[in-house]
């Protein structure tokens, strides 16, 4: 479904991402994981058209989208949940989910998917005319998830969406990102909580100062002595 192939960033005269290579296959949850810095979210950012690379390429459903703009790789299918949530503070609930939809044309298809998410998310039903702005931080995140799946993606990139969170609002939010999965979108998740990304995940990729180190098999990677110590505060 998704191919970056020898991706290179700089931004100014510093490079952040030094030609990395990885997949995601229909229907999987792929997990990038590494400390700050690492590259993940400027990967993320390219992939959505935010962020321009030197050189690399991307695919999406076997199209070249590294030139496409940001608004049209949203109609392609792409969905992008940012890192710090980037709600509407101003906006009220149900506002900023239909910004989510803003590339969709049929209205009955529109108020479907918002039936969808105010089922799936029943604080923001109970909160539909309150200013985003207001909420708690948890609530904000569910609202960035539910305004992600207003676009109605065969992909969604999470960015940090566990940040800032209650140990009890983490469990709810990776519960919610394996509900998306199975109903039927494709997830690639960055995640400093490399023990929660990895539970949920089909694969996952180590990025550290803007390279892959390895990748494969989420079970595989969790086991790796170097991802135990480096990332879960483990002794080797």
């Amino acid at each position: 479904m998704l191919e970056v192939k020898d991706l290179k960033v700089f931004y100014n005269s510093i490079q952040a991402l030094n030609g990395i290579t990885f997949n995601v296959n229909q229907g999987e949850i792929v997990t990038l994981i590494g400390a700050n810095g690492a590259g993940k979210s400027t990967a993320l950012r390219c992939i959505s058209g935010i962020v321009k690379a030197k050189s690399g390429s991307i695919s999406f459903m076997n199209r070249d989208i590294g030139n496409v703009p940001a608004h049209k790789i949203v109609e392609m299918g792409i969905s992008h949940v940012p890192e710090g949530r980037q709600i509407f503070p101003n906006l009220t609930v149900t506002e900023n989910l239909l910004m989510g939809a803003f590339t969709r044309k049929d209205k009955k298809e529109i108020s479907q998917s918002m039936e969808d998410v105010l089922g799936r998310f029943p604080r923001l039903r109970e909160r539909s005319r309150q200013l985003a702005g207001t909420m708690s931080g948890g609530e904000q995140q569910m609202l960035a998830m539910g305004r992600g799946m207003m676009s109605k993606p065969a992909l969604m990139i999470l960015d940090e969406p566990s940040m800032g969170l209650s140990p009890v609002l983490v469990e709810e939010i990776f519960e919610i990102i394996k509900w998306i999965n199975q109903r039927g979108t494709t997830v690639l998740l960055v995640e400093q909580n490399a023990y929660m990304a990895l539970q949920i995940a089909h694969r996952a990729y180590v990025l550290e100062t803007g390279s892959i180190l390895f990748g494969g098999n989420s079970k595989d990677i969790q086991e790796d002595p170097r991802v135990r110590s480096a990332y879960m505060g483990e002794s080797i």
